[in-house]
Order: structure tokens, then sequence, then C-alpha cells
């Protein structure tokens, strides 16, 4: 996969975040599962209005295990939330209610 500031993906990570916490269910339109971020470092995104691209998501460069993958981070109760999309979930088997470990490399927006 390529890495930020590799030819096809030139941003740089602008914050670096160590996430560790239990999984979500968020049950929209589809049920889906997140990792919520603390409330520190969601505070510290909140503060930072030019690192969306709209609406409250940040794009993001996220690792779990051996699994990396670009998503945005979505805004929820004032809380940051990264989804854990089915692919990643089977790679790294992991279930509701897992405490889990992520790298979230926030990206500038293009």
């Amino acid at each position: 996969m390529d890495r930020p500031g590799s030819p096809q993906y030139p941003r740089e990570p602008v914050l670096d975040l160590e996430v560790r916490a239990a999984v979500i269910e968020w049950r929209g339109p589809a049920p889906f599962y997140w990792l919520p971020l603390g409330e520190e470092d969601s505070d510290e995104l909140a503060a930072r209005p030019e690192l969306s691209y709209g609406w409250g998501c940040v794009p993001v460069m996220v690792t779990i295990g051996e699994t990396e993958y670009y998503t945005a981070l979505m805004p929820k109760d004032g809380r940051y939330l990264v989804p854990l999309k089915v692919a990643v979930r089977r790679a790294e088997q992991i279930d509701l209610g897992d405490v889990i470990e992520a790298r979230v490399e926030v990206l500038a927006p293009r």
C-alpha cells in the first residue's frame, strides 16, 4: 500500500495518534463497527477545523495489526470514530466489544 508521502499519496501526516479502545456498533441504515478516539484526541481534532474536508470528516491512514487502509474519521456525539471496514475486521479477527489498538495518521485534506 502506498504510504503518505509517496508519489501516489503525497500528503504527510499532520498528527499521529495511538488509539486503544473497545469496538462499538452504530446502527444507522446498516450496522457498522467503529473504534472511538479518546476525548482528548477528539477535542484536538474538533479544535482544528482546517483538518476536515467537510461535515467534520477528517482523512486518515489507519494501521491495525498488519492491515493499513485509508478512510475518514466521522464525528459523533463529541467524539471522532474510526470506521472498521468488514475486510479489516475479518483480516484482524475483530469483533464487537474487542479492545484493539490502532495507529491513526491524520492527513491534511486535499
